[in-house]
């Protein structure tokens, strides 16, 4: 009798679920870094299909795990054309929209961003305002942590930035 008493609250409980993200780009020429939609300049920039934001095509891939939904090569294959310098926030868009036709929303996004250069704090702010408007939640359901690997590997040398994102869906 417990275990259907523990089922029927479990099913009365709103749909929680988490979805995690990674990402890796290197650098290349260019003269700036997109991340998290904010353009910051370097004498670098990440190279990719589109605009190689590697934060947010982390947390795209978060958003669509956690409904199941594949990951952003599978919506935005970057053997298609139409993708090519796209800015990410199109790819993200179009996750949060999946998970409101479900009926669902975006609870809160965590973001890990392991990079030594460019200097990512004094961008923060800017990062967490452009997620803000793409999630539809208020800044402080919104983290943004940036770290470096301690000079250790590729990441390390400086040789690209990488990311991890969770996104809570309701």
């Amino acid at each position: 009798a417990d275990r259907l008493l523990t089922a029927r609250a479990l099913a009365e409980l709103s749909d929680i679920r988490v979805g995690q993200g990674f990402d890796i780009h290197p650098f290349t020429e260019g003269s700036a870094v997109t991340l998290c939609g904010v353009v910051i300049p370097f004498d670098r920039k990440l190279a990719g299909h589109s605009d190689a934001d590697v934060a947010m095509h982390a947390l795209t891939d978060a958003v669509l795990g956690a409904i199941g939904e594949g990951d952003i090569g599978t919506h935005f294959p970057p053997s298609d054309p139409q993708w090519k310098g796209a800015p990410s926030s199109l790819f993200l868009a179009k996750a949060v929209d999946l998970v409101r036709a479900r009926g669902g929303m975006i609870a809160n996004a965590d973001i890990s961003i392991i990079a030594e250069v460019p200097k990512i704090s004094p961008h923060l702010a800017a990062m967490k305002r452009a997620l803000s408007g793409v999630l539809g939640i208020s800044g402080d359901r919104i983290a943004i942590k940036a770290t470096t690997a301690e000079k250790l590997g590729a990441l390390g040398r400086g040789e690209g930035i990488a990311a991890f994102a969770v996104a809570l869906i309701r």
